[in-house]
């Protein structure tokens, strides 16, 4: 199980790398010079292993240099968000979005830069995938996170976060992953805990708590807005598109240390539902490979009693939110 329980600890976090990007997109028609797009392989869990033990991470999802971008077992659904610089959350189409997944490689032509890169993916989403898409604004049930009747128990943090120069050099074993919030830098441990540096957005520690058979994602220099953010990804990728969105209406400014609880359970089970396999631990007798069935995040999960320990609470109530509505998209792209 332990092997298990890391590799899902990492995807988790290249997952909200991949969900974090907000803003407009340019709106130049841009271009990749040359691209290529194919079904993406199962994933090699044997070196996804190998790798993290040896203090890489996993070559996963968006990785942009001055002349490449490259998008490794990606769903269509991360791709088109990151197209138009949304959460996957807010991609409103059909089921297999979050399934079908690809690799594409793709040159930048000489002069763009980074912050091109999302109108060029844009661009040949609309070529190859012949997608159609309108933005819209709509009134949804979601979760506001709100302060309990005791009062916020997290402790503040004592200074602000500081920002990172993205130019300087990578500790062994980082990898930076760059959005339009700013750039992240994510480090397996040596003691397999992982650390993802947002810079001014503040830092996730994540690490296993093997007695509790559970997660542990410890954030600090973090705002409720940013909280809520981590909150939105965490429940929709375990819950799934019946999960709703958190928004942070508890009024709260500043910075704060929070810790967050997930069940072992629901990752795996989340990992299964999005495709991603993983490897059978050795067997020691009956039982010794058996998953635990998650939990329902709707009916006081892991995650709801440890916002509840923090003095917060999520409450049912409507907000009008921002949505990505996909008209039309085919499920096999053009030939390359």
């Amino acid at each position: 199980m332990k092997l298990r329980h890391h590799i899902v600890s990492a995807l988790i976090l290249l997952l909200f790398a991949s969900a974090t990007a907000s803003g407009q997109a340019p709106q130049a028609k841009l271009s990749f010079d040359v691209a290529t797009i194919k079904p993406a392989a199962p994933l090699d869990t044997a070196q996804i292993a190998a790798d993290m033990h040896a203090g890489r991470m996993p070559k996963i999802g968006q990785q942009i240099d001055a002349t490449r971008a490259t998008y490794t077992y990606e769903p269509l659904d991360q791709l088109i968000a990151l197209a138009y610089k949304l959460r996957d959350y807010q991609v409103s189409g059909p089921a297999w979005l979050g399934t079908d997944r690809f690799d594409i490689e793709a040159t930048i032509p000489e002069g763009a830069t980074k912050d091109d890169v999302p109108a060029m993916l844009r661009s040949l989403l609309e070529e190859r995938f012949k997608l159609v898409a309108h933005k819209a604004q709509e009134e949804q049930k979601v979760l506001a996170l709100v302060v309990g009747k005791g009062g916020p128990k997290m402790k503040e943090s004592a200074t602000a976060p500081q920002a990172f120069d993205p130019n300087s050099p990578l500790q062994p074993g980082e990898r930076q992953v760059d959005d339009v919030d700013g750039p992240m830098r994510i480090k397996m441990n040596p003691d397999l805990t992982i650390t993802a540096n947002m810079g001014a957005r503040g830092t996730i520690i994540e690490k296993v708590d093997r007695q509790s058979m559970s997660f542990d994602i410890q954030s600090s220099g973090v705002t409720m807005g940013g909280f809520a953010q981590l909150l939105s990804t965490i429940l929709m990728q375990i819950g799934g598109a019946s999960s709703r969105q958190v928004i942070d209406k508890s009024g709260l400014k500043g910075y704060y240390e929070v810790d967050v609880e997930i069940s072992i359970a629901d990752l795996m089970n989340m990992a299964h539902a999005q495709g991603m396999p993983m490897p059978a631990a050795p067997s020691n007798g009956a039982g010794a490979n058996t998953v635990p069935e998650a939990s329902d995040p709707s009916g006081g999960s892991s995650v709801f009693d440890s916002i509840k320990q923090m003095g917060l609470k999520l409450e049912d109530s409507k907000a009008t939110v921002d949505r990505l509505v996909i008209d039309h998209i085919e499920k096999t792209p053009t030939e390359n």
